[in-house]
C-alpha cells in the first residue's frame, strides 16, 4: 500500500472544466469526442471531499487562453486553426469554468494556465511555496497531457508527487496506461482513492458512475 502524506500536502485538480466534458463546446465542435473524460468526475469529486475532510488544501487549474488567443502558440494543422477561430478555451467563455459539481469553495485557489503543465508560466509554484506545500496529489484530465505534464514538473522540482489512478481520465485506455506507467517509473507514484482515505484517515461514500449533465 502506498502511504500518502497528509501534512504539507495539497490536491491539484487539473482542468475539470466544462469544455472537457461537453461535446457541444469548442473541443467537441472540432471533432474531438470528450465523452471518455467524464470517467474522471466521480473520483475527482470523492478526492475533493476527502481533502476537505482531512484539512488538505484543494487547488484548481483551468486551461484558459488570453483575450485574442495571443498565447495559443504555433498554429499547426486545421484543427488548431479551428480552435483559434472558435476561441476554444478563450478567456470569458462559459466553457472554461469548473463544472458545477466540483466548484471551488470560497477561498480555494484557481490557477489559470495556457500550457499543459500547471507550473509553466503560472503562479502555482510561489503559491505552493507560500503555503508550505511539499507534496502534491493530482487528479483530473487528461492523464497523458496536462496531468502527466504537471506531474513531471512537480517531480523535477522535488515535490512528493502522487497521481490518483481512479480520479483521472484520458481519451484512450492505452494513453491512460502509458502516462501512469511513466509517472510511476520516474516522476512520482500512482495511488488509489482507497489508499488516500486510509492514509488520511477519512471515509467517503462508495463511488458510483455518474453522467455529467450541463447545467
Amino acid at each position: 500500500m502506498t502511504t500518502i502524506p497528509r501534512e504539507n500536502t495539497a490536491v491539484l485538480v487539473i482542468d475539470m472544466q466544462r469544455a472537457f466534458f461537453d461535446n457541444e463546446d469548442s473541443l467537441g465542435r472540432t471533432g474531438i469526442d470528450v465523452t471518455p473524460l467524464r470517467a474522471a468526475i466521480p473520483g475527482t469529486k470523492r478526492l475533493i471531499a476527502d481533502a476537505r475532510a482531512a484539512g488538505v488544501p484543494v487547488i484548481y487549474t483551468r486551461y484558459v487562453y488570453h483575450e485574442g488567443m495571443v498565447d495559443f502558440g504555433p498554429i499547426r494543422g486545421v484543427r488548431a486553426q479551428e480552435r483559434v477561430d472558435g476561441r476554444s478555451l478563450g478567456a470569458g467563455d462559459p466553457e472554461i469554468e469548473i463544472i458545477s459539481e466540483l466548484a471551488p469553495l470560497p477561498g480555494e485557489i484557481v490557477i489559470d494556465k495556457s500550457r499543459p503543465s500547471a507550473f509553466y508560466g503560472t503562479r502555482l509554484e510561489p503559491v505552493l511555496t507560500g503555503m508550505g506545500i511539499r507534496n502534491v496529489v493530482l487528479c483530473g484530465v487528461t492523464t497523458n497531457i496536462c496531468v502527466e505534464s504537471t506531474a513531471r514538473d512537480a517531480g523535477q522540482r522535488d515535490y512528493g508527487t502522487y497521481v490518483v489512478r481512479d480520479a483521472v481520465a484520458e481519451f484512450t485506455a492505452e494513453r491512460n496506461h502509458h502516462a501512469l506507467y511513466a509517472i510511476d517509473w520516474s516522476f512520482g507514484q500512482t495511488c488509489t482513492l482507497d489508499e488516500i482515505e486510509q492514509s488520511w484517515d477519512v471515509s467517503s461514500e462508495p463511488m458510483t458512475s455518474v453522467e455529467y449533465a450541463v447545467a
